[in-house]
Parts: structure tokens; C-alpha cells; sequence
């Protein structure tokens, strides 16, 4: 990407008088020397992946652990019989990134956004706005374009690998991308775009990657969630008028620096956090006499 800050994407945007997604778009036409209909054919087919694991969840399913499967249906359930107080728009966000978490740690085909371990964050609030609001594919589209935009910056001065940057870089990153583009989705502009992404992934600096077990599943399934909902509430602040009072891009340069600063047993490793615990210590032990 041509584009190494928000700033410049917006700039240009804006010079060109054009929105974020379109520069964005016409960006990855120029690198990869598509036409724009490659490109858009390109992004549409990865949201329709998304649509595609979401209906193919299968809540019968347990990963081969045992440790995850089964919560995105309960969830689900929970919601239908009036047990929860989140209302059903959040509600739905929070089972489909519990399902899509579910579906990665089973195996299932998933869409890395922007990794495998963060697969549950973007898919659970676009295809819930969608369904909400009855909005076209090719607006959703652009909302992946508006998210790519955010997450190719943050791939580009800080990380998203958990192993590099702790889970902020995963979790993190991937709530921003779906902050971003949802505030799109609500007819928010570029600096709108941008503060939405900038306050979700301040939210979540300094979250560490602490796999039990060395695994994608605890506590990471669940991390999806609250990603997912963090997504939400930073787009309705950025759409109210709530700005970062750090700009979008420092706050992305406060991540890396973040999570250069984290010990490796908090990237990744699992020997720290959760994973050290006696109770996760006890499930690695398990695990590696079953198998």
C-alpha cells in the first residue's frame, strides 16, 4: 500500500474529493494491477465468505481440545428467551464473533480479518448491521474497503500478529477495522472513519496474547466479543462527535511501541497470563497426555 498513515489516505481523499473506501479501492487497483472491478469482485467475494461460515456454524461442533464450541449457540438461545439485558442488535454481534471464533478453532473456513484469531470481530458487525438495516452488498463492500484501509495502516507502523504485538495487534486491530467501517455504514465521514478506529484500538492497548495451551481458543474465541462490541460503541462515539484526543495515527504508533515493550510470555508463547494460571497450566498438561 501507497499509504503509510491515515492522514494521507484521508488527505488525499479529500483533495481528490472522494471517499476513504474509493481511495482505498483505487489503491489496491494500482498495486495489483487490477481494474476496478477485480478489485470490488475481489473484496465482495471475501464478505460473501464471511456470510458463507457464519450460516455454516454448526454449534454441535467442539474443537478437537474440547475446550470451545457450543457458547455462539447459547448465546443465540440466550438472547431468544429474553435472558440478556444487551438488546438484540448487540446481542447478535456477540454470538456471531462467539460462532466465527468457534468455527476457526473447529476448522471451519473462516476469513483471517485481519487474522484467524481475530475472524469473529468484522464479521459479527457487518453481517448484523446488515441484516438490521437491510443494506446492499456493495455498500457492505465498501465498508470492507473503508476497513481494509484502517488495518493496512496498522499492518504498516505497528503489527497484527498476536507473536509480535500481543493480542491488541489481533483483537485490537480487527475491532478498529470494524469500527472504522461501521461508522461508514452509518454515514460517518473520513475523520469520523478514523476516530472511531483510533478510540476501539485504544480500548484495547496493552491487551496481552496468552493462548492456554498454545491454542486459538481460550481465551481468544471470546476476546472476538468483546472486539466486536468495542467496535460498536467506539463507531456510535465517533458518529456523536467524540473524537481521540490523540490523533488516529499516534494511537497505532502507541500500539507497536506497546507491544514491543511486552514480555514474550504475553506474545503468544502461552507460558504467561492466562496460560500460567494453575487452571491453565492443568489443561495444557491434559491435553499433551490425550494426545
Amino acid at each position: 500500500m501507497s499509504f503509510h498513515s491515515l492522514k494521507e489516505i484521508i488527505s488525499t481523499a479529500e483533495s481528490q474529493n472522494k471517499p476513504f473506501f474509493r481511495i482505498v479501492l483505487e489503491d489496491d487497483m494500482s498495486e495489483r494491477m487490477v481494474s476496478e472491478e477485480e478489485s470490488f469482485s475481489a473484496m465482495q467475494a471475501m464478505y460473501a465468505a464471511m456470510g458463507s461460515a457464519d450460516e455454516s456454524y454448526d454449534g454441535a461442533m467442539k474443537s478437537a481440545s474440547g475446550l470451545v464450541g457450543s457458547d455462539g449457540q447459547r448465546m443465540e438461545e440466550a438472547i431468544k428467551s429474553g435472558k440478556t439485558i444487551s438488546g438484540g442488535f448487540m446481542g447478535e454481534v456477540m454470538a456471531r464473533a462467539l460462532k466465527m471464533g468457534e468455527s476457526n478453532a473447529c476448522m471451519k473456513r473462516i476469513v483471517a480479518a485481519p487474522t484467524a484469531g481475530s475472524c469473529g470481530v468484522m464479521p459479527a458487525v457487518f453481517l448484523t448491521y446488515q441484516n438490521y438495516f437491510q443494506v446492499s452488498d456493495e455498500k457492505m463492500t465498501e465498508a470492507m474497503f473503508t476497513a481494509a484501509g484502517i488495518g493496512t495502516v496498522i499492518a504498516e507502523r505497528a503489527f497484527l500478529a498476536g507473536a509480535t504485538g500481543g493480542c491488541q495487534a489481533e483483537i485490537g486491530s480487527a475491532s478498529a477495522m470494524a469500527a472504522g467501517g461501521l461508522a461508514y455504514l452509518m454515514g460517518g465521514g473520513n475523520q469520523e472513519i478514523a476516530h472511531a478506529g483510533a478510540i476501539a484500538l485504544k480500548n484495547l492497548l496493552g491487551l496481552v496474547c496468552d493462548p492456554v495451551a498454545g491454542l486459538v481458543e481460550v481465551p481468544c474465541v471470546k476476546r472476538n466479543v468483546i472486539g466486536a462490541v468495542n467496535a460498536v460503541t467506539s463507531a456510535d462515539m465517533a458518529i456523536a462527535g467524540i473524537v481521540s484526543r490523540i490523533p488516529p495515527d499516534e494511537v497505532i504508533d502507541a500500539m507497536r511501541a506497546i507491544g514491543m515493550a511486552l514480555p514474550c510470555s504475553l506474545k503468544e508463547t502461552g507460558e504467561g497470563g492466562l496460560a500460567a494460571t494453575p487452571s491453565g497450566i492443568a489443561i495444557s498438561k491434559k491435553l499433551i497426555s490425550d494426545f
